[in-house]
């Protein structure tokens, strides 16, 4: 039976891809960061469901889920990581609280390296396991390409963990660890809702109002006319056990022509677009 740890699973894209995961009889360990979520997690998903609770920026609290994994697989070999916990506090990069940005960086990008160093025994590099090696899918977003306004830590923490995923993939070429990316466009999560308070706190801003309220509208708009988590965790699926993956792959329902647009448009032509777009223009 394979096993697959997947980070961030209270909601969103984390628990469309549980669902999707136990329905296709594989068996989740599951990071959550209150017991609440644990227990209402475990009666709705039942046993193939095993709850870890902890906080990925928590070296300690990793390692000691790490241990209880190693306990429960008996010997095997996880089949794969899904690091997909994250967050997103929209914001003038200029006035943005470095405690705000900091935050980012810790969850979206350190965080996975701590999951990813503290499991990677357990994916092949414990030579003492039994079973094929395991593959680590890592969750960036379309921002890391498209670099909203409002959203600098955002991209960069996703462009970051790509780079990141790349360098990684080819140092773990010796143990045939695979690394891939899923990138996903909009995504009806709910996640855009949760920036309410930092879109108030720019109420009274005479450059910034309009922009960034414009912008969480046009993210709540997106996201509610995105794919579904569990759509999200089809995706993961496949990059989780196809036999030859793609090493980046970026679903969601954008047009052809939105992904055209960022990668062949100079940056000064989408600079144009991307302002427009939530109203930002010279003084």
């Amino acid at each position: 039976m394979k096993s697959v740890l997947v980070t961030g699973v209270s909601s969103g894209i984390g628990l469309g891809t549980v669902r999707v995961l136990i329905g296709r009889g594989v068996r989740v360990f599951g990071s959550v960061r209150r017991q609440i979520d644990a227990d209402r997690l475990q009666a709705e998903l039942g046993e193939m469901f095993l709850p870890l609770i902890f906080d990925i920026t928590d070296h300690e609290a990793v390692q000691r889920a790490a241990v209880q994994v190693r306990a429960a697989l008996g010997g095997q070999r996880l089949s794969g990581l899904v690091n997909n916990a994250g967050v997103a506090v929209p914001a003038p990069l200029a006035a943005q609280p470095i405690a705000d940005f900091r935050h980012q960086l810790e969850v979206n990008l350190v965080g996975p390296v701590i999951v990813t160093q503290a499991f990677l025994p357990l994916l092949g590099t414990d030579a003492s396991l039994s079973g094929p090696p395991g593959r680590i899918v890592n969750i960036s977003s379309i921002g890391a390409r498209l670099s909203p306004p409002f959203l600098a830590a955002y991209a960069a923490s996703k462009a970051g963990l790509e780079a990141l995923s790349d360098s990684l993939r080819r140092e773990l070429i010796p143990y045939g660890i695979d690394v891939l990316v899923v990138a996903p466009g909009s995504v009806n999560t709910g996640i855009a809702d949760k920036s309410d308070d930092e879109v108030n706190h720019w109420a009274a801003d005479p450059v910034y109002a309009t922009p960034v309220r414009r912008m969480s509208n046009n993210m709540k708009q997106g996201n509610r006319a995105g794919y579904s988590p569990e759509q999200l965790g089809e995706a993961i699926w496949t990059a989780l056990q196809t036999p030859r993956p793609v090493v980046r792959s970026a679903p969601g329902p954008e047009p052809l022509l939105a992904r055209v647009m960022m990668g062949v448009l100079p940056k000064r032509v989408l600079d144009k677009v991307l302002s427009r777009g939530v109203g930002l223009k010279r003084q």
